[in-house]
């Protein structure tokens, strides 16, 4: 009889290598292996070999950094994309693109399941779940979660089947990609430890420049299409811009997080070219919309935040909000300057030609158009229900 054919995503990591074997010995599938590389730095020839060592039938690496970058990133830089106002969405990103992926590979192949490795802990089973459902009716396999392994129990299987472990892996959880790197578990799990600086590998924590640099990044209906003078294409842009401000120490964040099963968690990122495309993008919004604009999309910003977090890529409303940040950026061109001094960033210049700042109205000096005179009627409009509620106290 005639094994039936399981897709795994496969990251070559401890969770996608245990999976392997646990669907050989358990579910007694062939697997089919995928590499989807948005920028994880990985070597993708070793782990198309690892998968090859742990026995699989087929395994597919696929380069899709330019496309995560035009149809993903450059979306969560238009949305001001945090969140809780602190997370990048770098593996959220991601997954929508990764499930994507493997179920073109699923159809070719005409799989009978779909597999991956997350646990019933985290967010990427919601993603990874809903985006394979929205796109397929296969049954969907998840071992780590399914069989409810811990940690240390896939470590001594990965030790009693020769899977090779690195060393950074063994003492975190790692996922990372051009958006960013999340670092969780071991001594992070006490949220009162500080990271060790062996946990980072982006930025620089020690012997940082004494003198302070500068970013100049422009964009074109809130795209990034410039930084320094130099006009890169969408990968090494977000390259650049990752290696300066790692160099300077900045995009380390460290917060207690919600997840989407109800877990609070100690979650650690290394984000620089997020922190500063984000905070330049939004800074140049402000500049170019009125304050109505800047309210409204706030909210609209937080809610495609919580889409996109929540594994809901493919939901209507993630399109509607799509449309309406889509309009919003028609006016979002311009040069924002960064200032970048051991792990700070700031705004510290800004200009578009269609900045709402009018200097002839906002100075103090003598030549200011703005009749102050008119204020006073104003004030006291403005005030007048408070006046009259503060009657009553």
């Amino acid at each position: 009889m005639k094994k039936q054919k399981s897709i795994l995503a496969f990251s070559g990591g401890l969770d996608t290598s245990v999976v392997v074997k646990y669907m050989q010995e358990i579910h007694d599938m062939d697997v089919i292996t995928v590499t989807v590389d948005v920028g994880q730095g990985d070597n993708q020839n070793k782990i198309a070999k690892k998968a090859k060592k742990l026995g699989v039938k087929k395994h597919y690496n696929i380069d899709a950094k330019k496309e995560f970058v035009t149809n993903f990133i450059y979306p969560a830089i238009q949305a001001n994309a945090l969140y809780q106002k602190k997370y990048c969405l770098a593996t959220a990103l991601a997954r929508p693109l990764i499930a994507h992926k493997v179920l073109e590979i699923a159809r070719k192949e005409k799989v009978s399941s779909l597999a991956h490795g997350c646990s019933g802990k985290g967010n990427d089973q919601v993603r990874f779940d809903n985006t394979l459902r929205a796109g397929s009716n296969l049954p969907i396999i998840a071992p780590i979660r399914d069989l409810n392994l811990d940690r240390e129990t896939e470590l001594k299987f990965a030790k009693k089947h020769g899977i090779e472990i690195d060393n950074v892996a063994k003492k975190f959880s790692i996922d990372q990609n051009l958006w960013g790197r999340a670092i969780e578990g071991g001594v992070l799990e006490n949220p009162f430890n500080e990271p060790p600086s062996s946990a980072f590998i982006w930025i620089k924590t020690k012997n940082l420049p004494a003198k302070p640099a500068y970013l100049k990044i422009k964009f074109v209906k809130g795209i990034p299409v410039e930084v320094d003078g130099k006009k890169l294409d969408p990968v090494k842009l977000i390259e650049y811009i990752n290696k300066k401000a790692g160099a300077n120490g900045v995009g380390i964040i460290d917060h207690i997080e919600d997840r989407v099963v109800g877990i609070k968690s100690r979650e650690v990122y290394e984000t620089p070219a997020a922190i500063c495309l984000i905070e330049a993008h939004s800074d140049l919004e402000k500049m170019v919309h009125t304050k109505h604009e800047t309210k409204f999309k706030s909210i609209v910003d937080d809610e495609w935040s919580w889409l996109v977090y929540s594994g809901l890529w493919d939901d209507p409303l993630k399109d509607d909000l799509d449309k309406f940040i889509e309009q919003t950026q028609k006016r979002v061109t311009g040069t924002v300057k960064l200032k970048l001094f051991k792990g700070s960033v700031r705004v510290v210049g800004r200009e578009s030609r269609y900045s709402l700042y009018s200097h002839s109205i906002a100075t103090y000096g003598k030549k200011s158009t703005f009749d102050q005179k008119l204020a006073k009627g104003f004030v006291e409009l403005w005030g007048l229900q408070t006046t009259e509620a503060n009657k009553f106290k």
